[in-house]
């Protein structure tokens, strides 16, 4: 384990030979580093030493350091580099992560960075950059080997070690025929066990999974979870082979759908980290702030109807925050399960209808065990059984009510082809504490004839 202590101490032997220029003292210490420890070590460098630093890092050390970056600190290294070192760099990169880089900018910033490097390898970004954002042709690299279906094993390994250095995974092979099209994948353990004069077309599998290059990114990281892939061929038209996505770029996505979906329930809209400035953070949290304060007036309005009620059996006051509140958390609860389980598979009807029966009796179960709870506690507390009968079924039909939303509205904004998650914990909390308020006042006006 690295403790604190022994990472700054390594971090002094750097700037000690950033000064000296030592690259031979400098290079016994970065040759085992992974490229994440690469980064952590330059971010954490003293500014007036990281330009020396990138000097003295090797080409294929650097590219591996920029790919673990952010974007912004990604174009920060390259203008620090120069035009001449920057592009060289560029060819290094894999193709995709520098697609991803690129995306963002301008065309004719695009332009300048693909003009200075090789022309094949910005003829693949080119191509890739053709593809919509977040789909699988965006995803893809092409740095994968492929094998001609009358190859023999023996062929085939001459190949691998060929191209293993520059090759993104190696643990699949896929076998294409004079059209280019994808009709077989063979593993590298079938690979190793086959005798060198075998064909590839008697050892490869022909029933390959693969995804268009126009699949959305979601459902590429659902294949390859569902199938504990490494890597998904990605082909277009007439099942023609043109790149693969690796299991390392799902997580990227998965990461971040993960957090805008966090965002999105929590409100904040477009992702907040710890960097984001104050007035950036308020103005991504403001939108929905502002929706949910008018929504909340609705709430206000609620209790003034019922003013006279609430005048007369000042009691009911107490258990305001409590009814709201539990109808909220169960909602927000229903809410949660609902979005992850779209996330990891498909829901069909059937699978929808068998949801909401099962939050349903939920919501019974959670209704019935709170509701009886609290007129029990209502009764001892205040003596009045009539009371504790209210709050209690109403209560029992506010859980019933919160789970049920907390299951429909996500469901209904995704049969609307919109992510679910807008369907956020504070818009449900909101929206249940409208439906709560109205339960709890109507029963009680109900029975304000025995209350007072």
């Amino acid at each position: 384990m690295v403790t604190k202590t022994s990472e700054d101490q390594f971090i002094l032997e750097i700037i000690k030979h950033v000064k000296e220029l030592n690259l031979k003292g400098f290079n016994a210490l970065m040759e085992e580093l992974q490229p994440y420890d690469l980064a952590r070590f330059y971010l954490n460098l003293p500014e007036k030493h990281q330009a020396r630093f990138l000097m003295l890092v090797n080409a294929e050390q650097l590219a591996d350091l920029i790919q673990e970056l952010d974007k912004d600190q990604q174009l920060e290294v390259l203008n620090k580099l120069g035009l001449e070192k920057a592009s060289r760099i560029m060819d290094l990169m894999d193709n995709d992560d520098l697609a991803t880089l690129l995306g963002g900018l301008s065309s004719q910033e695009i332009e300048t960075f693909l003009s200075v490097m090789k022309k094949e390898e910005s003829r693949i970004v080119k191509d890739i950059l053709e593809h919509p954002p977040e789909t699988a042709g965006r995803l893809m690299t092409n740095r994968y080997v492929w094998i001609p279906l009358d190859y023999t094993v023996g062929e085939t390994v001459s190949k691998l070690k060929s191209f293993a250095g520059i090759a993104e995974t190696i643990n699949y092979l896929y076998v294409i025929d004079t059209d280019k099209r994808l009709v077989g994948v063979v593993s590298y353990r079938d690979l190793i066990l086959a005798g060198a004069e075998e064909k590839i077309s008697e050892i490869m599998f022909t029933r390959v999974i693969s995804v268009p290059v126009d699949t959305d990114q979601e459902d590429v990281a659902r294949i390859i979870e569902r199938y504990d892939f490494l890597a998904v061929p990605v082909v277009e038209e007439n099942n023609v082979l043109v790149g693969i996505v690796t299991v390392d770029d799902v997580l990227d996505v998965i990461i971040k759908e993960a957090n805008e979906d966090i965002g999105k329930m929590s409100a904040t809209g477009n992702s907040i980290d710890f960097d984001t400035r104050a007035w950036v953070a308020a103005y991504r949290r403001l939108p929905w702030l502002v929706l949910l304060l008018f929504i909340g007036l609705i709430s206000g309005s609620i209790i003034s109807v019922f003013e006279d009620t609430l005048q007369k059996v000042v009691a009911l006051a107490f258990f305001m925050p409590m009814i709201a509140g539990m109808t909220g958390n169960t909602g927000t609860q229903s809410l949660a399960v609902v979005v992850r389980g779209l996330v990891s598979r498909d829901i069909d009807k059937n699978i929808a209808l068998r949801l909401v029966m099962r939050e349903l009796g939920v919501g019974l179960i959670i209704g019935t065990t709170c509701g009886i709870l609290i007129t029990i506690i209502a009764y001892v507390w205040l003596g009045n059984p009539i009371l504790g009968l209210v709050v209690g079924s109403s209560l029992l039909i506010t859980l019933v009510i919160g789970t049920l939303a907390g299951t429909v509205i996500p469901l209904m904004v995704y049969k609307m082809k919109i992510d679910p998650a807008v369907a956020s914990g504070p818009l449900i909390t909101t929206l249940n504490d409208v439906f709560s308020l109205s339960v709890y006042f109507g029963v009680a006006t109900f029975f304000i004839a025995y209350l007072v």
